[in-house]
Parts: C-alpha cells; structure tokens; sequence
C-alpha cells in the first residue's frame, strides 16, 4: 500500500510539472518598460500581422554604441567630402595701370606747322621775257623750270639755253629771262652781303650737289649734306656755319674757308 500511494504522489507531482511547462511564460527583456509592450500592441494592432504583433525591437547597448560609432563615422566622412568640394577663390591678377595721356599739342602745334611750312616756302623773282613776271612762290626743291612754270611761262624768243632747267633755286633767288644774244643775265640771288661769294668761288645758298662735290674734300654725301642744312635751315648766313653740317669738321672747314662764299 505504501508504494502504491508513494507512486500515485509522484505520479501527481510529475503532471504538474508537466502542465507547468505546457503553459505560454510572457518573456520581457530586461531593458524594456512595460509601457512600451502595450504602446507598442495598440499601435501594430491595426496593420501588422497577428504573429508580428508583439514582436519588439531591442539592439541592446552594444549594437546601439556601434550603431551609433557608425553614425559618427559616416557624419565625418560627409563633412570632408563637402569641405574637399567647396568652391575656393581664384587670385585675380591685378590689372595693368593704364594711363592716359594728354595731348596738350592742340592750337600751338598747328600754328607752329603753318608757320614751319611758310618758312619752309621759297619766293623767288622771275623777269625778263615771261608771261607773268614778279615774284612766284615754290615750294623746297624747286628748280629754274619750276620757277618758270610758275611765272606763267616764257615768251616767244626767250633765250633758255643759257639757264640750266635743272638748277635748284633757293629762297631770294632772281631769274632772268633775257632774249637771244642780249647781255648775260645779272648773278641770281640778293644784293651780296659780308661773306658773299666771289668769282671763282662755290655759292653755299646757291650751289648744287655737283658744284659742292667739286669742292675738295667734299664728297657726294658731303654736298648731299649741305643741301639738306640748307633746305632745313634756310640760306647760310656765314661761312662758320658749315661747322653745323654732318661730315664738315674743324679741318675741313679752314680748308673750304677760302673756296666758298655766301
């Protein structure tokens, strides 16, 4: 009897435990309020699924610490891509200084170019047998023809072999125009002055290239030279003057000296 009763006890006592584990245990993690099981049903009541209901999720400490290291990692990687990727300042080269110049060549140069091209104006006297003689106004370089030309021509029976056509005139200059085998035309050019060239001397006013070349120690650029300060400067008024020339020093000066005249 007293082993049929203990076997009865145990056999009790096993079904209870066994009932015991049959029975569903609520789970709860040890981290989550209460609170938030419920808030959580009544808000996934409507649209979960009946098995997902009570699902929760729950990383726990060191998945948030890691989630959370990520986070920060990505944040810096962003904000050195931004900054590598800002738009930076170019230097701008300075410009250049530009400065305006004033011209203050306006009325007096002008006057000053009429008057250089009024002195630069040879007048010249043309008589004799002519169509219109008196004075004629030539410009630099004119020649004897020019003069001529400008007197309105020579008359019929004008003795013209004995001028040279070709003769440069120079400013004061007289042209005669006499009739064939009339008395030789008087020397051209003003009344002589101090210095004034003498018979068988070269004529600095009215010598050309070729009478200068003839002069010795003057050559073709020399002569060249001599006309050019002539027709830049007018007529010479002294010998001395020929120092002013490109080529004529101090020694060729006293040699010449002697073998010209004004």
């Amino acid at each position: 009897m007293g082993s049929i009763e203990e076997r009865e006890r145990i056999r009790s006592r096993l079904d209870a435990i066994r009932g015991e584990q049959d029975e569903p245990v609520a789970e709860r993690d040890d981290v989550g309020a209460p609170w938030l099981d419920e808030q959580g049903e009544r808000r996934g009541a409507d649209w979960l699924p009946e098995r997902l209901r009570g699902a929760r999720l729950n990383p726990g400490r060191r998945s948030a610490a890691m989630i959370a290291a990520v986070g920060v990692v990505a944040a810096i990687i962003a904000g050195i891509a931004v900054f590598r990727d800002r738009p930076q300042a170019q230097a701008v080269p300075p410009l250049p200084v530009v400065h305006v110049a004033q011209n203050d060549s306006t009325d007096p140069p002008k006057t000053a170019a009429v008057a250089s091209a009024a002195d630069a104006e040879l007048v010249v006297s043309v008589v004799g047998l002519v169509r219109s003689a008196g004075l004629v106004r030539l410009p630099p370089g004119a020649r004897i023809a020019d003069a001529l030309a400008a007197a309105g021509g020579a008359q019929d029976g004008a003795d013209l072999i004995s001028l040279n056509m070709a003769q440069r005139v120079a400013d004061g200059d007289q042209i005669v125009v006499a009739p064939p085998g009339g008395a030789p035309p008087p020397a051209r050019g003003p009344a002589p002055a101090p210095g004034a060239a003498k018979p068988g001397k070269v004529s600095l006013n009215n010598a050309t290239e070729q009478d200068l070349d003839g002069l010795p120690g003057v050559g073709p650029v020399t002569a060249a030279a001599i006309v050019a300060w002539r027709t830049t400067n007018g007529k010479f008024t002294d010998i001395e003057q020929l120092g002013e020339v490109d080529g004529i020093g101090p020694g060729r000066l006293a040699k010449l000296r002697d073998l010209v005249g004004l």
